[in-house]
């Protein structure tokens, strides 16, 4: 289950050209984290790829700031000229079946490990 989210978030990683050896080090920290989590709640497995995505965004604005793209991963691309923003996961919770959809507009864009894809 972790290395089925890992996998996900990597490939969205990959799909906005942020996948560096820093970025896949705050994967893996999430990771590690969520491990321990969905441990002591099981039934929380739905949810977790979504949690770790959400990890990892909340760890790259907070190394990263809210204008560098880096630290918006992953950037919307579909606003044109809106100013540069993020893909957020939705459901809150990051599940089950999460998807990235952009705050401007509202628009599922992808689901997780799919931004790739579109």
């Amino acid at each position: 289950m972790i290395y089925e989210a890992r996998a996900s978030v990597l490939a969205d990683l990959q799909a906005r050209g942020v996948a560096t050896a820093g970025t896949v080090s705050v994967l893996d920290e999430a990771c590690s984290q969520r491990r321990w989590w969905v441990e002591q709640w099981p039934e929380g497995g739905a949810y977790i790829a979504g949690l770790i995505a959400q990890d990892v965004q909340d760890a790259l604005v907070d190394a990263h700031g809210r204008t560098d793209p880096t630290g918006l991963w992953p950037l919307c691309k579909g606003c044109g000229d809106a100013p540069l923003h993020a893909l957020h996961i939705v459901p809150d919770l990051g599940g089950p079946d999460p998807s990235w959809v952009c705050d401007e507009s509202g628009k599922v864009v992808a689901g997780l490990g799919e931004l790739g894809v579109r």
